[in-house]
């Protein structure tokens, strides 16, 4: 029998992750909290709350009683529910895999790194796994604690950890980011997006399907893992600019130099007034304020590949959006 691998999260990334596993030919379950998404081709689905240990040694353990070899945490609550959620369900994900004796693969972000640090010169250099976390926002903080929770687990030899690390998400059907619907709505009626922060800043960001490969990746080698060398960047290609990167988007769709205007911090927290989500992001428009860089080397030099071409992640992203999202006259008639 195959080995048994279950990701845990059926939101942007789970998905894509149980798909590259399936069509290995891997057994793949996914554990999500509701069964209100359909459910990838050749992939079992369990509903339910990986925080109950009985739920989650269930989810691990097959008939016959072979277990996970591979427990991959792609779960992210949204950020109102992050005080109540997020160390909860890293706790939960860090359980069962203990348990069962799976290797635990989790995505994480940046925020834990808080702001980049800067040279004598005053130059942002690049996030790298080096980089000390001094967060300077709450949920950089509750990140922070939960690498410390993972980190601490791994070097106990409890479960064996490694931690792939991404900037904001790049790539199509992205409801949770600024590449959403709302973003091409707007740009195929010749409208701008909206950026919460400084959208000629450079700022990384990670395309979905490299991030997928990359958590494989790491679920399969872990002979590179040392006792404190569990944290990896993925694959994320030189920053450019949202507004750069958003043109050249806007090109390929049809609709031409798609534009990108900044909403002030001011009209962001006014609009949290009415919307618990929109409420939390003023404290992350920081990732916006500077130069955000990632660096990938450890993960190109040790794994032997890096992030997809630009041109290859545009193409991407408007096969997905061209059927969906019909471009007006108005706005073809200025490509």
């Amino acid at each position: 029998m195959n080995a048994l691998h279950v990701v845990l999260g059926a939101g942007q990334i789970g998905p894509l992750v149980a798909r590259r596993l399936a069509s290995a030919g891997h057994q793949v379950r996914v554990v999500r909290r509701s069964a209100s998404k359909p459910p990838v081709p050749g992939v079992e689905v369990f509903v339910g709350d990986i925080c109950d240990p009985a739920f989650a040694d269930r989810v691990t353990t097959c008939q016959g009683g072979q277990r996970a070899a591979v427990v991959y945490d792609c779960m992210n609550p949204t950020y109102d529910r992050w005080n109540e959620e997020l160390l909860a369900l890293g706790l939960g994900s860090l359980g069962a895999a203990a348990r069962c004796g799976a290797r635990l693969v989790t995505l994480d972000g940046l925020y834990q790194y808080g702001r980049p640090l800067r040279d004598a010169g005053g130059t942002t250099l690049p996030m790298g796994e080096g980089m000390p976390m001094n967060p300077c926002s709450r949920k950089g903080e509750l990140k922070k604690q939960l690498a410390e929770l993972r980190l601490g687990a791994h070097r106990r030899g409890e479960v064996h950890v490694s931690i792939g690390r991404a900037s904001d998400f790049f790539g199509p059907d992205l409801p949770g980011s600024f590449w959403s619907e709302r973003f091409f709505r707007a740009i195929v009626r010749g409208r701008a997006g909206e950026c919460f922060g400084d959208p000629d800043m450079p700022h990384a960001y990670t395309f979905v399907d490299d991030v997928a490969r990359a958590l494989v990746t790491l679920g399969q080698r872990t002979e590179v893992d040392g006792p404190d060398g569990a944290v990896w960047h993925l694959p994320t290609l030189p920053a450019i600019s949202t507004q750069a990167l958003a043109g050249k988007v806007g090109r390929a769709l049809g609709v031409g130099n798609a534009r990108v205007k900044h909403v002030p911090k001011l009209v962001v927290r006014g609009l949290g007034l009415f919307n618990s989500i929109i409420r939390e992001l003023p404290e992350m428009t920081y990732q916006w304020e500077v130069p955000f860089l990632v660096d990938d080397s450890r993960f190109r030099s040790t794994f032997g590949y890096g992030a997809t071409p630009l041109d290859e992640q545009i193409a991407a992203v408007v096969a997905w959006a061209k059927p969906r999202f019909p471009v007006a006259s108005s706005a073809s008639a200025t490509a």
